[in-house]
């Protein structure tokens, strides 16, 4: 691509604008507006969201939006208008989605899909866009609201902040339009990487957020937003005119939440369980405190983090044992494993964080891995991992399939810190551990959120809960978890028959149990709601392993009419409006995080060599970039451009009012050092037989067969299978360890295979098998099972 020297007064700055912000004769980017109408009762709030989009070129136009929804909502609706057109769109198989879809656009009709690429994380795209223009797309949903220490939380995300990729780059056409290349960890990585406007880049989306709040009988005392300026005019609350998409919408909302079982007269029931008033009895803890020093914790996030850690080293005390791990490309320990939580450790491990910055990239499995080895196989003491981190990371999938196994079986909490967080990993993450994740939107509002946190660190009410006098249908009821101080038992779930339920479990003084009458009522969102809950259980059950559960997930979000990510909303207008496919194609840049420091000028092999990394499509040209990607560093720009030049003096052009990643974190995690090469498919057995031979002496020494440290093992093996690029007998032994903790599971036949199987592969040399997960052609994270790799989901159709 030539770039084209102007004149400096060729090139006026626009006033008040950023840098690299220009306009252009054909007009602005093809987002015009954004509205939000929440309409709020109780505990559950419905949610209308229109996107307007406005062609402004003299070409049929396709224009992408990847945009955040918060991440427990339940998408049960997609409209598309258009012309005086109503075109209400079809929940299918995703695959089959996109097929309607591609074949609309090249039939010349105008056509909408919107697909979920993570919890909280969605794309639309709406195809044959004619000359000027406007066509309106409309999600509703159902959303719970999060209850906690007597107020609820209506959170609205409006970004999606920069998420760090680690991997190699993977070749084959990309998965989506953004500025990250797809990597054998992160294989969709550029569906949710879409371009960043620098600061300054005049004429932003026009933001409409208001919401009609209803206590629904009970007595609301305080509304509060954090984030935002808002009105209040007779319960409805509005947003300030003329803010911008850059961080989340949070509204609380404080009322005295009670005791309840809501039934629908349709098989769906919601259980709320306020805490009890007991004393929880304190149990010594090992507790591993994990904290994110990556380049996007940068500025007053790295300053709350470092406050948030120290707090919670200030909670132990020296019954307990603690370790502080501080994290971005590589691992470093405030001590050497765990040590004693003495007045003098703890004072050295806040020492240790006060001198933590934000520097690299955020390579989280690592860390969590090590978090796992430190805290080992279950004993007398309760086990705690505590992530501090804003979760701006591409590879959840990976995480939780080599991870989530054996953090499982631990307590952990998360503590998010962003103003665009990343809610729905760090949800999900609490979630296996039956843990808390509390989310910091900002400085003012650290205090309180430590003090609830605290509370969680220590041991919960009740736990082992159960629930009877229900005829619940089988695994429908929502993970039960424990019963914390201040924080209500919410669950969901499907019953045959019952009006009435006893909540039981196990206090510090033993057996405890609640009675409950069920409540009828007409609320169409209490089965959405418990649908999203269910489905989002079964993608994380798949991303752990469980592959053959896609067909369940496909068969569950059709029937209850509930978008996940095995399905997709497609609407497919009737009438023939172009010639075929649509001329231009825009992939929308998003704002700037609020919070994020971003660069001052482009720096040789800083920014700017970003850019030529991974050019971002140019918004003000409404243009795709395709990039042919061998490697990262042949990527090659491809502007399908409707005419006339972009330039700026000094600068790359097209791309100089996007900004693709976050600062201090390049495109793709740095290569590895000198002995910490990543594994590929061609290594042999021999590179991982140290730990092979630990693993077995280890497991030989057990005085009996334990079932937890039998599935951690399971993880551990997963794990290094694929870090050889995939190899069978690991993979069989990892699956088989897998279901120690399952019902019926024989643990000392499970001991017996896993002592044979290691024996012969600590002494043997076998080849891997290539194409196992993490390899070319493998998913790289919930990919294929059984014989061979399998393509991703989010790439079929």
């Amino acid at each position: 691509m030539n770039i084209t020297s102007l004149e400096p007064a060729r090139c006026l700055p626009v006033p008040d604008a950023g840098f690299g912000a220009l306009r252009t004769g054909r007009g602005n980017l093809p987002l015009e507006s954004v509205d939000v109408h929440a309409a709020i009762s109780g505990l559950v709030a419905g949610v209308e969201v229109t996107q307007d989009f406005r062609n402004p070129f003299d070409v049929t136009l396709e224009a992408t939006y990847v945009f955040p929804l918060p991440d427990r909502a339940a998408v049960t609706g997609f409209r598309m208008e258009a012309d005086d057109r109503v075109v209400e769109g079809v929940l299918k198989e995703r695959g089959q989605a996109r097929e309607d879809y591609d074949r609309a656009l090249r039939e010349g009709k105008r056509a909408a899909i919107a697909e979920e690429d993570r919890p909280d994380v969605f794309t639309i795209r709406v195809g044959n866009i004619l000359p000027g223009e406007r066509v309106s797309v409309r999600l509703t949903m159902s959303q719970p609201l999060p209850y906690e220490d007597g107020a609820a939380t209506f959170r609205f995300p409006l970004v999606v902040a920069p998420r760090y990729i680690p991997g190699s780059p993977v070749d084959g056409e990309p998965a989506g339009d953004g500025t990250a290349p797809d990597t054998d960890a992160v294989p969709d990585a550029s569906r949710i990487s879409p371009p960043v406007l620098l600061p300054g880049f005049p004429d932003p989306v026009r933001l409409s957020l208001s919401a009609d709040v209803d206590a629904a009988g009970l007595e609301l005392r305080e509304l509060a937003s954090s984030l935002h300026v808002v009105e209040e005019d007779g319960g409805t609350v509005r947003l300030r005119p003329g803010e911008r998409l850059d961080r989340d919408f949070i509204l609380r909302l404080t009322f005295e939440a009670s005791t309840s079982l809501q039934l629908d007269g349709r098989g769906t029931f919601a259980l709320t369980v306020l805490p009890p008033p007991l004393q929880a009895q304190r149990t010594p803890r090992d507790l591993v405190l994990v904290l994110d020093r990556s380049g996007s914790m940068s500025g007053w996030k790295m300053v709350c983090a470092r406050r948030a850690a120290a707090r919670i080293v200030d909670t132990l005390t020296p019954q307990d044992r603690f370790a502080v791990l501080t994290f971005d490309s590589v691992v470093e320990q405030a001590f050497e494993g765990l040590v004693e939580a003495s007045d003098r450790n703890r004072y050295r491990a806040v020492e240790h964080l006060s001198r933590v910055d934000a520097r690299g990239g955020t390579e989280l499995l690592a860390p969590l891995r090590q978090a796992v080895t430190l805290l080992g196989a279950q004993g007398e003491r309760e086990r705690v991992v505590v992530l501090v981190t804003d979760g701006q990371v591409g590879n959840e999938d990976q995480i939780l399939e080599q991870a989530g196994g054996a953090l499982s079986a631990m307590r952990v909490h998360t503590v998010g810190i962003d103003r665009a967080v990343n809610a729905g990993f760090l949800g999900r993450l609490a979630g296996l551990g039956a843990g808390r994740c509390e989310l910091v939107e900002s400085e003012d509002r650290l205090d309180a959120a430590m003090d609830a946190i605290h509370r969680r660190i220590g041991a919960p009410l009740v736990t082992g809960l159960s629930l009877k006098g229900l005829d619940v249908e089988p695994e429908t009821v929502t993970h039960l978890g424990s019963i914390f101080p201040g924080v209500p038992l919410r669950v969901y779930g499907r019953c045959r028959e019952g009006s009435s339920v006893t909540v039981r479990g196990t206090a510090a003084g033993g057996p405890w149990e609640e009675h409950v009458e069920g409540v009828r009522v007409d609320n169409p969102a209490l089965r959405a709601v418990w649908a999203r809950a269910h489905l989002r259980e079964l993608e994380d059950r798949y991303a752990m392993g469980e592959h053959d559960l896609e067909s369940r997930i496909v068969r569950t979000s059709l029937e209850h009419g509930v978008l996940c990510r095995f399905t997709a909303y497609v609407a497919v207008d009737t009438r023939e409006v172009a010639g075929g496919e649509p001329e231009h194609h825009v992939i929308q840049p998003v704002e700037p995080p609020s919070g994020w420091e971003m660069p001052q000028a482009p720096m040789a092999g800083g920014f700017g060599a970003m850019l030529a990394a991974a050019p971002a499509a140019a918004p003000q040209a409404a243009s795709r970039m395709r990039l042919s990607r061998p490697g990262l560093g042949s990527a090659r720009p491809e502007f399908l451009t409707g005419g006339g030049d972009l330039s700026v003096p000094g600068f790359g052009g097209p791309d100089a009012g996007v900004r693709p990643f976050p600062p201090g974190q390049p495109p793709i995690s740095p290569a590895p050092a000198p002995g910490r090469r990543r594994g590929r498919a061609g290594h042999r057995l021999e590179s991982v037989r140290p730990q092979l031979v630990a693993e077995l002496g280890r497991l030989r020494a057990l005085p009996a067969p334990d079932v937890l440290y039998l599935a951690d093992l399971g993880t551990r093996l997963a794990a290094l299978a694929a870090y050889l690029g995939g190899n069978e007998d690991l993979e069989r032994l990892a699956h088989d360890l897998e279901a120690a903790e399952r019902p019926g599971a024989d643990a000392r036949a499970l001991h017996d295979h896993a002592v044979a199987v290691l024996t012969r592969l600590a002494g043997d040399d076998h080849p891997p098998a290539p194409g196992g997960p993490g390899g070319p052609g493998g998913s790289g994270g919930p990919g294929g099972s059984g014989g061979g790799p399998r393509t991703p989901f989010w790439k079929r159709g």
